[in-house]
């Protein structure tokens, strides 16, 4: 009798998920499980707090609607909240695990959690699926160690090639086998998870990102796409597909099959070719968080440059509440506080911000968009933010921006800043000195 685990992380649907259908053919019995990540949930090193409640209940409704697909096929969704290689230890030390079976994640925690268990339980046979991206290993025309050392090289290397055909959810699943594990529980909807956020509309799950993978192609929106995806605010200014991305309820691969059905029946242009433009920039920073692994998280990057930037408390609880002398960051960071949620344009500006202008470690400000984002994404969150500051993937060697001259460009009637309150902030950015005493001012 052989005997299955579907491990999940940020793969949160049934649909165009290969791994659920090798499952169904390869085991007799299977058991569907999350690891809830106990870090995500504390504070780490870069004065962040854990999981944003936004991202908190993002996250939440997709294991909601993860269990709701599953319970259709016959199975149950099993959720720990140990991290992942305690529960997989407990798991098949109580049950004869035959199988184990998971999506490829670019981030070194996971890679590294993935290596200690198929290292501690070397009998278990791995079966490693690519739902996360829109290519494997072998279609690329390279190996992965040998990834392009800039974006143009690797869009120009792998635009043309074809993805995967998408797979339906299978209809059925191999049942639950029993084990007695206090530790591992059938997943239950939470309060929080069922709480109308006004302020974010974004919801979690593989059916709310279908629906909106369906809206957006059912429009005009994507023949404008590149004429409006650097706006700050509104809803229809670009795809919004990012949140279910991350969380995995959307592949990548069935936003391309979308697009290609909205070109061929309503044609190609420049902006329907951007949308699988930044599919193809998000494609070259999962591999690129494979690549180069822990280097994303170092402060010089790929560059093994000297550490650029300190850290300033002040300055930095002031740039996270949006109160710096710069309204377009104020009403940027404003709305991500809010939302959990904020443009591309924006994210760029208050990176430079923060970077620039304030002198501060990249790292905090990376980690803090994880802290809060909705579509935090690791290679696409630490990749970028080593692009602004000059350490990672820019030929240029970083992007510093003017300020003024981008609100005069993104904003130039002030009503985003406005919208956000973002004129309103202290005067004086700094009360302290770098050594932490007070700066008086001059009587």
């Amino acid at each position: 009798m052989k005997l299955g685990v579907i491990w999940f992380g940020n793969d949160l649907r049934c649909a165009d998920q290969e791994i659920l259908w090798r499952a169904a053919q390869d085991v007799d019995h299977l058991v569907c499980l999350y690891c809830d990540e106990p870090h995500s949930q504390r504070p780490s090193r870069y004065a962040t707090k854990g999981m944003s409640q936004h991202r908190r209940r993002f996250l939440q409704q997709g294991l909601d609607d993860l269990s709701a697909q599953l319970s259709h096929m016959g199975q149950t969704l099993y959720v720990s909240p140990l991290d992942a290689v305690t529960t997989l230890t407990l798991l098949f030390n109580e049950v004869p695990i035959s199988h184990l079976y998971r999506n490829h994640h670019g981030g070194w925690d996971e890679q590294q959690a993935l290596q200690r268990i198929t290292q501690s339980f070397p009998d278990v046979h791995l079966s490693v699926g690519h739902g996360l991206s829109l290519f494997s290993p072998h279609q690329l025309p390279f190996d992965v160690a040998e990834l392009p050392v800039s974006f143009s090289k690797f869009r120009r290397s792998v635009e043309s090639i074809d993805t995967a055909t998408l797979l339906p959810a299978p209809p059925i699943l191999p049942s639950t086998p029993h084990f007695d594990l206090h530790q591992i529980q059938p997943w239950q909807p939470t309060s929080l998870s069922r709480t109308l956020d006004e302020n974010s509309p974004f919801t979690g799950g593989e059916q709310a990102a279908i629906d909106q993978l369906s809206d957006y192609f059912s429009t005009d929106l994507p023949q404008n796409y590149k004429a409006t995806r650097n706006e700050l605010d509104g809803w229809e200014n670009s795809t919004k597909f990012s949140p279910w991305l991350a969380q995995g309820s959307l592949s990548p691969r069935q936003i391309k099959a979308s697009l290609e059905v909205y070109e061929r029946d309503h044609g190609a242009n420049e902006s329907t070719y951007w949308i699988y433009f930044e599919l193809l920039w998000r494609e070259y920073f999962h591999w690129y968080a494979t690549r180069y692994g822990k280097q994303l998280f170092l402060p010089g990057g790929l560059s093994n440059r000297p550490a650029q930037g300190s850290y300033y408390a002040e300055r930095f609880r002031k740039w996270s509440q949006g109160n710096t002398p710069y309204p377009i960051v104020n009403a940027c960071m404003k709305q991500l506080n809010a939302t959990g949620f904020m443009s591309n344009r924006g994210r760029q500006i208050v990176a430079s911000c923060l970077i620039y202008e304030f002198g501060i470690d990249w790292r905090y400000g990376a980690a803090y968009f994880e802290e809060q984002l909705v579509d935090y994404d690791v290679g696409s969150n630490w990749g970028n933010w080593q692009y602004i500051a000059g350490v990672g993937a820019d030929p240029r060697g970083g992007r510093h921006f003017n300020l003024k001259k981008q609100t005069e460009q993104y904003d130039p009637k002030q009503r985003f800043i406005n919208k956000w309150q973002g004129q309103v902030f202290d005067e004086q950015l700094d009360s302290v000195d770098a050594a932490d005493w007070p700066i008086y001012p001059n009587s």
